[in-house]
């Protein structure tokens, strides 16, 4: 570290100045900005959200303001134009802004708008992008994203020379689960091959991407309708064949909403198949939980408990039945989670047939037209009908 130009000092040359104030570029910088622009925001009523700490709600008798802050993106909505407008006339006192109207791109996703006022979300751009840098944008586009049965050995095939660009691909593609939640296990098995991708596992990864060039305009439609909260949970036990170890996944529905989902392999082997089914009804139950205290921040009462949907008859009954055995002395935690939710009547689980499960599309492979039956259920379809200002 040296003296700035025009600020050394001969008598001390070794001393530095020290910092009264944060500067563009310092590591502290974020932090900085966002714990001063967090108290302004305090001072003006507004609350930070228990459950997410770049959520602020205002509230106002029955009318409420809600803030989402990305370092120093910003999305603002309210019940009352009248109340947003202020919010931002307090902020452009202060900091200096930059008002971008009605939200239509936000961190690489599109929002677009639908006469009956859906809203669609999607990351064509993204996608398109990701695509030509790949040199993948020519390719012929097939119907899924990966095939049934599509796990390999780690060792299989022969390594590449450069894994990185390995590496960069599948890590671009993690991004576009957040609006394309039928992508999430094939890019949830081909992160698993990471360390020493082999030509084979980058085949894998081709496949996805022909499925998303087929597929560039899809995206999720949000429409309005019931605060009911749903969830359906599922396990495919012991599906890697390297470890061993279950895939779980579930996905959580605001009426007819996906708002959240997840596809996931287990930190530990389930020695059996009720056993993973459990542990992913654990996993679901706590994803529940957090969305639930959001809508508690934001004042949404739910009518009723959330309700969690599972194939398995054997897991079902451990969620509800108080009877303890030895068998599962090793779930302690993950079954005492569930089960105390259920005995408070804050959760329930409920039974659904196999071909029901729409959960499955997180935990393995599923031939076309399961597959594509998964997806109007999961509310994803094309951005045809909707109008981007």
């Amino acid at each position: 570290m040296r003296q700035p130009q025009g600020f050394e000092d001969s008598k001390y040359p070794t001393h530095v100045c020290r910092l009264r104030k944060s500067l563009y570029g310092l590591k502290q910088a974020p932090r900085a900005w966002n714990a001063k622009f967090t108290s302004h925001l305090l001072a003006i009523g507004f609350t930070v959200s228990h459950s997410d700490s770049s959520l602020f709600v205002k509230h106002v008798g029955s009318d409420s303001v809600i803030l989402l802050l990305y370092v120093d993106d910003i999305i603002l909505t309210g019940s009352k134009d009248s109340l947003v407008q202020e919010v931002i006339d307090e902020l452009s006192a202060v900091f200096e802004m930059k008002d971008m109207g009605r939200l239509t791109y936000f961190l690489g996703l599109q929002i677009s708008y639908h006469d009956n006022g859906d809203i669609f979300v999607c990351q064509t751009k993204y996608a398109r992008d990701l695509l030509a840098k790949v040199g993948m944008d020519t390719y012929r586009s097939c119907t899924t994203p990966c095939k049934p049965h599509c796990q390999l050995l780690a060792s299989e095939g022969d390594s590449l020379s450069d894994p990185t660009i390995y590496m960069s691909i599948v890590g671009a593609l993690q991004y576009l689960t957040f609006t394309r939640p039928d992508l999430c296990y094939a890019i949830n098995t081909v992160c698993q091959y990471m360390t020493q991708p082999s030509d084979l596992h980058f085949q894998l990864v081709k496949l996805i991407l022909r499925y998303i060039h087929g597929t560039l305009d899809h995206g999720l439609n949000f429409a309005s309708g019931s605060w009911d909260l749903h969830a359906y949970s599922d396990a495919n036990w012991a599906s890697d064949v390297n470890t061993r170890r279950s895939t779980i996944g579930f996905v959580v529905y605001l009426g007819n909403n996906p708002v959240s989902w997840q596809s996931k392999k287990q930190n530990s082997v389930s020695r059996s198949s009720t056993e993973a089914e459990y542990r992913a009804l654990a996993n679901t139950a706590a994803d529940l939980a957090w969305i639930r205290q959001v809508l508690l921040d934001l004042k949404i009462f739910l009518l009723q408990p959330p309700i969690i949907h599972c194939d398995n008859l054997s897991a079902l009954a451990l969620s509800s039945n108080p009877v303890y055995h030895s068998r599962i002395k090793h779930l302690d935690i993950d079954f005492h989670f569930v089960r105390e939710r259920v005995q408070k009547k804050d959760l329930f689980v409920q039974y659904i047939p196999n071909e029901e499960q729409v959960a499955d599309i997180f935990t393995k492979g599923l031939h076309g037209p399961i597959f594509l039956r998964r997806c109007r259920n999961l509310q994803l379809s094309s951005s045809a009908g909707f109008e981007r200002e």
